[in-house]
């Protein structure tokens, strides 16, 4: 199939976006990448009026370190992530979590904020905005605000951002060195979209959890954060039993929906098990022997 009628629009600044957001609202839909936009269009999942070409801007293309975290334009290539030297030094979980992404073109093509503004429940990079609770920042003609990951993701490609709002930049925030990260999913072929997959990292002192973050992907309408599992895990030593308990406490409450790729039953064991994996490899990166 082809896209219905549109019209495109291509602009050269972060404030022509905005303000033509403005004026078409949900007439609109925005163009970075086009690896999601695209075959939905084609397929005609949506039919907007108008394409707001984003291409163009270059001053939303850019990684920068800060004292407390990784900043990511909205406009910058998947490709370019995984290839920085500084993404794998301050985030280490954001990098290895862009390896499972698609393939090589859909990285090199894809955006960061695209995919985050997409926001498909199987993702791996709305999974690691979730997992680090990174900032999410959007903006409009009126005001810039940063939105949590943890409160960004609403649903099924649903966001916090309203009509007018351009996604601008991510602020992953970064963690005590040391700290141990595993990024892991099950999928039927890779490129594929996740089964179910998991984001974890852990910081530990005296070989104790004394921070931990866990999310998942594939298993809800959203990214879930893993809240119980996490205070599980708080002041052990995080060996087998414990990653056990721990990925009993991350699925216990899932209800993944089924599809070709596998029942509600399946998807929600696939979790378990990678939760418990990626919970001793973190540990192991943060120094406890197996």
């Amino acid at each position: 199939m082809k896209p219905a009628p549109f019209e495109y629009v291509a602009v050269s600044t972060t404030a022509e976006a905005a303000k033509l957001l403005r004026e078409l609202g949900d007439e609109a839909k925005i163009l970075a990448g086009g690896q999601s936009l695209i075959p939905m269009l084609n397929f005609r999942l949506v039919q907007p009026q108008y394409i707001i070409d984003i291409n163009p801007v270059t001053e939303l293309e850019y990684i920068r370190v800060t004292e407390s975290a990784l900043v990511v334009g909205g406009r910058t290539r998947i490709a370019s992530v995984e290839r920085s030297s500084e993404a794998q030094r301050v985030v280490p979980l954001l990098t290895e979590a862009v390896k499972f992404i698609g393939h090589a073109p859909v990285r090199h093509r894809g955006t960061v904020g695209g995919s985050l503004a997409h926001a498909d429940s199987s993702s791996e990079l709305p999974t690691v905005a979730v997992a680090l609770d990174a900032e999410i920042v959007v903006r409009n003609v009126d005001r810039e605000r940063a939105i949590r990951g943890t409160e960004f993701f609403k649903g099924p490609f649903t966001t916090a951002r309203e009509s007018d709002d351009l996604l601008t930049e991510v602020r992953f925030p970064r963690w005590p060195d040391g700290s141990g990260f595993a990024f892991m999913e099950f999928s039927r072929r890779h490129g594929d979209f996740a089964v179910a997959g998991v984001g974890a990292v852990l910081t530990l002192a005296g070989g104790r959890v004394t921070r931990v973050a866990l999310a998942l992907c594939g298993v809800s309408t959203a990214p879930v954060r893993a809240r119980e599992a996490e205070k599980l895990l708080i002041g052990e030593v995080p060996r087998a039993a414990v990653a056990r308990a721990a990925a009993e406490a991350a699925t216990a409450g899932l209800h993944p929906s089924s599809d070709i790729h596998g029942s509600s039953t399946f998807r929600r064991q696939v979790a378990k098990v990678y939760v418990e994996r990626a919970i001793l490899r973190a540990a192991e990166r943060a120094g406890v022997r197996p």
